[in-house]
């Protein structure tokens, strides 16, 4: 039972973004199998604009995310998994809201599909090299500082167990 436990943790730090693509605020399209934060840790959150748990776990992050990124280097990425109904809504949000994330929309739900998100927010941890090391659904006030933290682990080169 501990192996198979221990290859399914392997499997699971070994697993990448999926080849999907999203459309960015000026309107080009994106395949988020190539974002990259030149070796940084990346966050990466499935969120849909009327998710309450979701604006406030950005408005939890947000002014902190400067900070994260001077200690860390990390880049945060939030994909509205929006249908075409709301996604009109989703960028000026962003942009009144000051986030200061990097959003892209998939009105699709590809990537929901693709990853298997049940819920919003879903936040996923990438390493250096883009491997999906860390993930959580929900949001409860105080999971910043756990997203933090697992960020913080990334940088500095330890493993998420």
């Amino acid at each position: 039972m501990a192996m198979l436990l221990m290859s399914q943790a392997s499997a699971q730090s070994m697993r990448k973004l999926p080849s999907i693509t999203v459309k960015a605020a000026n309107g080009k399209t994106v395949d988020i199998a190539t974002l990259t934060n030149d070796g940084k840790p990346m966050v990466v959150f499935a969120w849909e604009i009327t998710c309450q748990p979701c604006i406030a776990a950005f408005n939890a992050i947000a002014p902190q995310y400067k900070n994260w990124q001077e200690e860390t280097g990390v880049k945060i990425v939030a994909i509205s998994i929006d249908d075409n109904r709301s996604a009109a809504r989703v960028f000026p949000m962003a942009r009144s809201k000051g986030w200061g994330f990097d959003v892209y929309l998939d009105p699709n739900q590809a990537f929901k599909r693709a990853m298997n998100v049940p819920f919003c927010p879903y936040v996923y941890v990438l390493d250096s090299d883009g491997a999906i090391v860390w993930q959580k659904g929900g949001y409860t006030a105080g999971d910043e500082n756990i997203i933090y933290e697992m960020v913080n682990k990334v940088a500095q080169g330890k493993t998420i167990e």
